[in-house]
């Protein structure tokens, strides 16, 4: 009885050990940078967690009634921007990836990503000094006649500085990657099920419904998380935009607003000293925190979403 030959094995590339080495450390360095900068963030918060205002000025009692009011302003300004820039950026997405004539989408596609090359402080000055003045009287407006709502309720802000302004001007500045993400998922569509859909007897939107955005749900719930996380940690758009307080309120048009963590440790950290920097680092920690658990979530969604759809 004779034996098979043992497997050939092949021998390794030079250049192919090189790359897969490289990948590997590459790899490696994104979770060592973030293992840093854990281990940097809890080190210096942990004496500020538990400091009272008698050791730190910065504080009013102690630090969680401190960063309360942040964690509020950072997710509550999050929030509306995602509510404005998700539709529209799926809207941009469509037209761009099946509605607008190619030269014209080629072109709207370049600008959508040079959009996204426009630095924060532009955007911060365009909101404080053009976009800002130009929505009062809209906000004039709203308060008068449905101020009984309580989100427009209060009395109008004169200069625009809102937390809806800073929000809006955010969602402007999530807009290109939102789009361009989608516009990139919504492009991968099989053919055979648009063609089909339309074959049917289908109209354009109906095929765009039926066989697009379910193809794409979950390239909007990432790109959705991608601009969430930009919206989450932008500094100064919204520390020029915002004319802020350290309140919790949920109205909208008035000159008393929350503010964000990141706008807070822009605005603050020039003065502070001694143990105020350890309290500002610790709020930085809980915005880590933060943005950790939102991507977590949105992965687990995707996942899920995944599972759902393969199961069917």
């Amino acid at each position: 009885m004779t034996t098979a030959p043992a497997p050939i094995k092949a021998k390794a590339r030079l250049g192919d050990l090189v790359f897969s080495r490289s990948a590997v450390f590459a790899g490696s360095m994104i979770l060592v940078a973030l293992a840093a900068v854990a281990i940097f963030l809890i080190v210096q918060a942990i004496p500020a967690l538990f400091a009272t205002n008698e050791e730190a000025s910065i504080l009013e009692t102690n630090f969680w009634s401190y960063v309360g009011p942040l964690v509020f302003g950072t997710v509550w300004a999050a929030a509306i921007a995602l509510v404005f820039a998700v539709p529209i950026s799926i809207g941009i997405a469509l037209f761009i990836s099946h509605y607008a004539p190619r030269r014209l989408a080629a072109v709207l596609g370049y600008i959508v990503d040079l959009l996204a090359a426009v630095p924060s402080v532009v955007f911060g000055l365009w909101g404080i000094g053009v976009f800002a003045p130009a929505v009062v009287p809209v906000y004039a407006w709203l308060n008068e006649y449905l101020g009984w709502i309580p989100l427009f309720g209060g009395t109008a802000s004169a200069t625009g500085r809102t937390i809806l302004t800073a929000a809006m001007v955010l969602a402007v500045m999530i807009l290109p990657i939102m789009t361009a993400i989608c516009r990139e998922v919504f492009l991968q569509t099989p053919v055979l099920h648009e063609e089909a859909a339309l074959a049917l007897g289908a109209t354009r939107w109906e095929m765009v419904r039926m066989a697009v955005l379910p193809f794409g749900r979950s390239g909007i719930v990432s790109a959705s998380v991608l601009g969430l996380g930009r919206a989450l940690g932008e500094t100064m758009a919204v520390a020029m935009v915002l004319s802020a307080s350290q309140v919790v309120t949920f109205e909208l048009l008035t000159s008393v607003n929350p503010t964000t963590i990141a706008a807070n440790i822009a605005l603050s950290f020039p003065e502070a000293y001694g143990l105020n920097v350890n309290v500002l680092i610790a709020t930085g920690l809980i915005l880590f925190i933060v943005t950790f658990a939102v991507n977590a979530v949105a992965r687990w969604i995707v996942d899920r979403r995944k599972e759902f759809s393969g199961a069917n």
